[in-house]
């Protein structure tokens, strides 16, 4: 590994612009994957995102922005795959021969839904990509806060020692902190169970439960996150972390949270497909939340919380009669 490695961002939603914008700040060079061309005509002429983070002024004299994959890939050492779980693996099909040959991290918060494999494991058994090259971004944070630079926490989680200090260098600022781990597993799992779990508070507040419901649910889904990793990959982790707590509070309170969102407006009256409808961005506890229940019934793993998501979201159920039957269940 070089002193000081070439890094890109693959992706051009919200997160993948807070983190180019982020790393442009302590990078000389940031190559960036931006799927259409008319995108980055605009961001080279206005500066900004056209379609997330609008408001957020890039340094475009430092980007390197192409929407030809493969090319981004190729003069790049680390890349930073944020990709919609969803539509992660087509994305990066192009680069089968290539990756295996980088250090990739993922700042995808979902499973992969061909595979229902975290991405770590996705990139690991179908592309050949080795745990030591591999890391994960996470939380506690939001995308719309990283980007206007309010202090901010992230995680970065690695088997790999030096390759975590090599991320978390290009990433620390005034306005970030890092910490590092090595459960890849844990971090990456929690990020997708606190989606699931946002959606549930959404629902919860969307119907009219108070504050004092909230916090029991919280504390509940903590409890079940607990559960369902320890069940995946049994070992010592310390679930008050901020990168699992801490991760799964802020998307559940938060307004900026997009799956919390999801679930308020199914909460007030709307239909699962009007409520997706209505908003500009994915909401990654959607997928997640049929992906974990297949998880779940392999293992075993008692989860009220993720089951009362699923019946709203898949099965059709009425959300009142659902959550009034959950909040039967909690402690």
């Amino acid at each position: 590994m070089g002193k000081n490695p070439s890094i890109a961002v693959i992706g051009s939603g919200s997160w993948a612009t807070a983190l180019v914008k982020i790393l442009s700040q302590n990078n000389d060079r940031v190559g960036w994957w931006v799927r259409h061309d008319e995108d980055i005509m605009h961001i080279q002429i206005h500066h900004h995102n056209p379609k997330y983070l609008s408001e957020v002024e890039l340094d475009v004299e430092k980007l390197d922005m192409d929407s030809d994959i493969v090319s981004v890939a190729e003069d790049s050492d680390i890349l930073v795959l944020a990709v919609p779980s969803a539509f992660l693996a087509e994305a990066i099909e192009p680069l089968r021969e290539i990756l295996p040959t980088k250090m990739v991290f993922s700042a995808v918060k979902g499973i992969v839904p061909q595979t229902h494999q975290i991405v770590g494991e996705f990139l690991h058994d179908s592309f050949g990509l080795d745990y030591s090259q591999f890391g994960a971004i996470l939380g506690p944070c939001h995308a719309e806060e990283v980007a206007l630079e309010r202090l901010s926490y992230l995680t970065i989680a690695s088997q790999s020692d030096e390759l975590a200090k090599v991320l978390s260098k290009k990433l620390s600022g005034p306005a970030i902190q890092t910490n590092c781990t090595d459960d890849i597993y844990g971090t990456e799992y929690s990020s997708v169970l606190k989606n699931i779990y946002a959606i549930a508070a959404g629902i919860c507040h969307g119907l009219g439960y108070g504050d004092n419901f909230q916090a029991v649910l919280v504390s509940n889904a903590l409890v079940e996150m607990k559960r369902f990793i320890k069940a995946v990959q049994p070992m010592k982790r310390d679930i008050s972390k901020t990168a699992y707590s801490g991760d799964l509070f802020v998307t559940m309170y938060s307004p900026f949270s997009r799956n919390r969102t999801l679930g308020n407006l199914i909460g007030k009256g709307y239909t699962v497909r009007s409520a997706m409808l209505e908003m500009s961005m994915v909401a990654e506890g959607y997928y997640a939340s049929k992906l974990i229940l297949h998880v779940k019934k392999s293992r075993e793993v008692r989860m009220p919380i993720a089951s009362a998501v699923y019946k709203i979201l898949y099965e059709g159920k009425a959300p009142k009669k659902v959550i009034r039957e959950l909040a039967e269940k909690l402690k």
